[in-house]
């Protein structure tokens, strides 16, 4: 063995060793690592959904240190800090992850819509890039107005239009939902609130009315909300949920007699966890959009299980291959790829959270490089660009057939001009609020 690899393995196993294959830390690392700051909720009412994410997350980034060594040689360590899905404690994460490593956390998933907004102004001043994969400001996919903000794959806005289009293939065509009625069962939240301008719009231009309607925090009690869905008798409702609220909806669907056939959830309410709250029975039929597959079968999974689960350090063996745990892979993949381009770029070394910004405005994932990394169809290919801080907005449907998720439609595109143009003026608004000109960093 050579004398340099002799000291890099000396260095991981004292990293290892210390603080880095834990969720706590132990502190700012003596040895140089690509620091990963996560965020996430383990507790609370939306604690069973957030767990299996933050699992997926640590269990990938194990993944690289058990089998690779780290990010092109460089060791990964990772602090984990509880938010409850909390904004204020969410800040308060923020504010310690940033501290806990010379380079900063790499990036932040904020987890949360109400965090990411918090967090929007905080990040050019620090300098660290957040990732918000699927969730928080939809218009953050302008990067010449939001270049620190990374809303990747898809956002809210291409979700709820392509919700609509699957809606329409199962009426047979755009010009069957002219006069059809749509009921938006949304979480009373920002998060809650994204698709509304977006869905009125798709309303106005194809016809269909669309009535929405609120449910408070946690989403626990629904029975007057359900009460009023069987007043207005919908064509379909689009679920926009949450942790408990989901399940919740689910099942009070059932007791008052709502197909579960004529239900699309969000991706955030297409979980196993959600189904099976409601019960699998009252599930069946149920449809749901996702930015990711579910399965066990995927090869990165099965490197997974073999080098961190095999060797006892996984995180927890029962959330493998659900659609959350495999989101929170998806997650630390794109993150440690942003890493690992911007090395390219800086040289194999820690990489700083400028470094990471570049690294992930300039992603490219190919299915051929999805297919080398183990990932396959688990996610479409990805191409990110300062304009685009998005990438391609596509959407798979999956529909519970009592025992799993089974697909139920090819990858589907919204209306990307209606889209692309509610991001543009929202964006525009935003820097004529902030007096900030739209530019492109680091070309």
């Amino acid at each position: 063995m050579k004398l340099t690899t002799i000291l890099l393995a000396l260095t991981l196993s004292f990293f290892l060793a210390s603080c880095g294959d834990s969720p706590d830390g132990g502190g700012p690392e003596a040895v140089d690592t690509q620091f990963f700051g996560v965020t996430g909720y383990r507790v609370g009412p939306y604690g069973p959904s957030g767990a299996p994410i933050a699992s997926g997350y640590i269990d990938y980034l194990r993944l690289l240190n058990e089998r690779d060594g780290g990010i092109n040689g460089v060791p990964v360590s990772w602090e984990e800090c509880e938010t409850e899905y909390n904004t204020a404690k969410g800040l308060e994460c923020y504010e310690r992850l940033k501290t806990r490593n010379k380079n900063g956390p790499t990036a932040i998933h904020p987890m949360s819509t109400g965090i990411t907004y918090g967090l929007i102004d905080k990040a050019p001043i620090d300098k660290i890039p957040l990732i918000t994969l699927g969730y928080g400001r939809t218009d953050a996919s302008d990067g010449r107005v939001f270049p620190w903000v990374f809303p990747l794959m898809t956002n809210y806005w291409s979700q709820a239009s392509a919700i609509v289009r699957f809606i329409a293939q199962k009426e047979g065509g755009l010009s069957k939902l002219n006069g059809r009625k749509i009921v938006l069962l949304y979480h009373d939240s920002a998060y809650g609130k994204e698709p509304h301008g977006i869905l009125e719009k798709e309303s106005e231009n194809l016809g269909f009315s669309l009535v929405k309607i609120p449910v408070p925090h946690p989403g626990n009690e629904q029975q007057s909300q359900w009460m009023r869905i069987k007043k207005e008798q919908p064509d379909w409702v689009i679920l926009w949920g949450w942790g408990v609220m989901s399940g919740t909806s689910i099942k009070t669907a059932k007791k008052i007699g709502f197909p579960r056939e004529k239900m699309v959830g969000n991706w955030w309410s297409g979980a196993e966890v959600d189904t099976l709250a409601a019960g699998p029975s009252a599930s069946t039929g149920y449809y749901a959009a996702s930015m990711n597959l579910s399965g066990d079968h995927f090869a990165v999974v099965k490197e997974i299980r073999k080098y961190v689960y095999e060797t006892g350090k996984g995180d927890d063996e029962s959330y493998i291959g659900t659609v959350l745990w495999n989101r929170g892979v998806v997650q630390a993949m794109l993150t440690a790829e942003a890493v690992r381009l911007a090395q390219t770029k800086y040289g194999a070394t820690s990489m700083t959270g400028a470094q990471v910004r570049w690294g992930i405005e300039n992603l490219e994932l190919t299915q051929s490089k999805l297919d080398s990394l183990g990932f396959g169809d688990m996610v479409p290919p990805i191409k990110v660009s300062c304009e685009n801080h998005e990438g391609p907005g596509l959407v798979r449907f999956q529909q519970w057939d009592g025992v799993k998720w089974v697909a139920a439609s090819d990858w589907i595109v919204g209306d990307k001009q209606l889209v692309r143009t509610m991001v543009e003026e929202s964006a525009a608004n935003y820097a004529r609020e902030k007096n900030l000109t739209p530019a492109c960093l680091d070309r």
